[in-house]
């Protein structure tokens, strides 16, 4: 009997814009609150909220400014509308997803790609990206392409786990995953401190990686899915005239902590052997991150590569648990671990590794 070699994460890049907007979004969206109170505490949450940078492909004003400054994208009466904003990701999307991609250097042989699996849900556009960046990586035209849309930051995981059963079920296969995210296309007019809190968390990246049997890289293992029950208005995405509305309730750092807290919950994503001493956990937040921290009861340094994505990049939806295994694979990390990401439903997408 041939045993195959098991799907591997050979490589992993990852790309961000230029164009730090996280400090011009506090400036903009703090005058925003007329209490003073409540201006006071989204300007303390604002501080502790563990983000030190958020990247936007929306460019700079001539003078400088911001999107939301005079004369910036959303310089125009009640936002641009949600044509606009996809006009703008049709423009910007492939053009990351391609820089994450050319971070590959030369672990990415086009001639020898044989699947495409993307995942984005910030935008649409048709023919898809798929086929953007097929074109333009010169892909053959027998390359089998899959796009996964709309399933929010946990899709990077779905990513991983589609490419995982492509190889497994195809040991030759050489499949390329790209996740890009353009969260800074859905600036709201909201003038309530939750919604401006949820706002304040989003990011533009990409990231591209190879699976493949070949040796080198974190071995994919088995995958895990969790729903919680009466979650379903806790995250949500909505499209709107005037871009796709997020509902980011402040209960969803609660219900993570409730439900992982729970043995069976944990005996059914970690084991019997409870959580590895990897952990990758996407970085939705301070407080989600501290929810996962305290609930499976691990020290803190279990998180640092999670609260260092976060710090230097924000939420990056289904592209930010990518970040999270590069630097994990940038420092040489070794041993069990597990992915873990959070997003609509409330649910919870994990793969199992080995690094």
């Amino acid at each position: 009997m041939i045993i195959s070699p098991p799907p591997r994460l050979n490589a992993l890049a990852t790309a961000v814009p230029g164009h730090d907007i996280h400090q011009a979004f506090i400036d903009w969206a703090a005058p925003r609150l007329s209490d003073e109170r409540v201006r006071a505490l989204f300007t303390r949450m604002a501080a502790r909220s563990g983000i030190d940078h958020r990247w936007s492909v929306l460019p700079p004003t001539p003078a400088g400014g911001s999107p939301v400054a005079a004369g910036g994208f959303y310089d125009v009466p009640g936002l641009p509308p949600t044509s606009v904003r996809m006009a703008a990701y049709a423009e910007h999307a492939p053009a990351l997803a391609m820089q994450a991609i050319a971070g590959l250097g030369d672990a990415l042989d086009p001639a020898r790609v044989t699947h495409l699996v993307v995942a984005s849900c910030t935008g649409f556009v048709a023919p898809g990206i798929d086929q953007i960046l097929a074109r333009r990586l010169g892909l053959s035209a027998a390359v089998e392409r899959v796009l996964i849309g709309f399933m929010g930051c946990y899709a990077g995981i779905t990513a991983l786990r589609m490419a995982r059963h492509i190889v497994r079920s195809e040991p030759g296969a050489v499949v390329l995953v790209v996740s890009v995210e353009l969260s800074t296309l859905h600036l709201s007019l909201a003038d309530a401190p939750e919604p401006l809190l949820a706002m304040l968390q989003f990011s533009d990246g990409a990231a591209a990686g190879i699976v493949s049997a070949a040796a080198g890289g974190i071995e994919l293992g088995e995958g895990r899915s969790l729903a919680l029950d009466d979650s379903e208005e806790l995250i949500r995405w909505d499209i709107g005239d005037r871009g796709f509305e997020m509902t980011l309730s402040g209960e969803v750092p609660g219900r993570l902590r409730e439900t992982l807290a729970d043995p069976q919950v944990q005996s059914e994503l970690f084991g019997d052997d409870g959580a590895p001493p990897l952990l990758a956990v996407h970085a939705g937040g301070r407080s989600v991150l501290d929810a996962v921290e305290h609930a499976i009861a691990v020290p803190a340094e279990a998180l640092t590569d999670s609260r260092a994505v976060l710090a230097r990049f924000g939420n990056m939806s289904s592209a930010t648990i990518l970040f999270v295994l590069a630097d994990m694979m940038a420092r040489g990390a070794s041993g069990e671990g597990i992915a873990i990401a959070f997003g609509p439903g409330l649910a919870a997408e994990a793969i199992r590794f080995r690094a």
